[in-house]
């Protein structure tokens, strides 16, 4: 029985697609169990912190860490979904338009890769450094009257005045609350979200070329910002519920940018450079810059002003050239058509 062309088609790029990526999965499979391993791990520092007392009630006195343990307004599992889940969709909405497998292929992945490094990245430190949320004396509920005698490694009761003290005085019943306290910096949300909505940003701005050679529409603008904008608020959002301090969400904001801007340029052709920053880079083939005055590199983007997208031609005789190779893009209707002569090479061979 024959198969249909799409079908054909789906299995090529299946094919293509396990040989490109079959070691990036393997990796990224190592990574996410090696934070959800790390994020579960017991903490190997101790860290002190300052208790004081008001003379007259003989109450614990610290405003800094004494913020009421009121829950997250974003949880996290929400927030990563979140940071994940928005990007994905739209890319996916993207290629109604777009109709191009690798260009979606790129923009997962490396929306993929992203938060997963800030994630690896933002669990490590947590871990080695960590420190204290500012509820963490609510969740500690230090016994006032054993602080003196508190057992430990020597480290109650000491420093100016034998203010500080460790985690011992604590007489929190529940450790994964105990440790969840202790573990704020940096923040996790803000890692993720910037990593997510950071990818996302560069895309739409490639795609929509908003800071390339024409004056675009305010609304392209309004879209190309957006997802900086919920990375912001995402963010801000950690200090109305003191779930983090300050340079927690900083610290948190920096990881994700760096990862998003990192997994972009390891995925596409440039960053801001509107000539290449929409084409995608393919494993063990190079990307040729400035291949000939002839070429054109305007394909594959959401936008068509000023020739732009899929009113421009790329090349005169109807190849895709730049990113490892020349292929035809008729077969498939564009979809394959960046992969160069690996992937040319098996569908003439199947007779695509």
């Amino acid at each position: 029985m024959t198969k249909s062309p799409i079908i054909r088609a789906a299995c090529a790029f299946i094919r293509q697609w396990a040989i490109n990526h079959w070691a990036d999965v393997i990796w990224m499979a190592v990574i996410g169990a090696a934070s959800f391993g790390l994020d579960r791990a017991p903490i190997p520092t101790k860290r002190t912190f300052p208790i004081t007392f008001d003379t007259a009630s003989g109450d614990v006195v610290y405003p800094d860490m004494a913020y009421p343990e009121r829950g997250w307004l974003l949880p996290s599992w929400l927030a990563g979904f979140l940071a994940l889940g928005i990007p994905l969709t739209v890319y996916s909405a993207a290629q109604v338009r777009m109709r191009s497998v690798w260009d979606a292929d790129a923009a997962i992945m490396g929306t993929l890769w992203a938060v997963l490094l800030a994630t690896f990245f933002q669990v490590v430190t947590k871990i080695l450094v960590g420190g204290l949320r500012p509820y963490f004396l609510d969740v500690c509920r230090p016994d006032v009257s054993s602080i003196s005698s508190a057992a430990g490694d020597g480290l109650n009761g000491v420093g100016f005045n034998r203010i500080m003290y460790t985690v011992d005085v604590c007489t929190q019943s529940d450790p994964r609350l105990l440790r969840n306290a202790m573990t704020s910096f940096p923040s996790g949300h803000s890692a993720a979200g910037f990593a997510g909505y950071g990818f996302l940003h560069l895309w739409l701005n490639a795609r929509l070329k908003v800071w390339a050679d024409y004056r675009p529409a305010l609304w392209k603008l309004l879209a190309v910002m957006m997802p900086l904008f919920i990375a912001f608020l995402n963010a801000c959002l950690l200090s109305v519920d003191a779930a983090h301090h300050w340079y927690d969400i900083v610290v948190g904001s920096i990881i994700g940018v760096v990862m998003a801007l990192a997994a972009y340029r390891a995925t596409h052709a440039a960053l801001w450079d509107s000539r290449y920053n929409h084409l995608c880079l393919r494993a063990r083939e190079a990307f040729i810059y400035n291949a000939d005055a002839d070429v054109d590199y305007s394909g594959r983007t959401l936008t068509g002003k000023v020739g732009w997208g899929d009113d421009r031609t790329w090349v005169t005789d109807g190849r895709v050239v730049g990113v490892g190779g020349n292929f035809s893009s008729s077969n498939l209707g564009g979809s394959l058509g960046q992969q160069g002569d690996g992937a040319t090479s098996f569908l003439r061979e199947k007779g695509i």
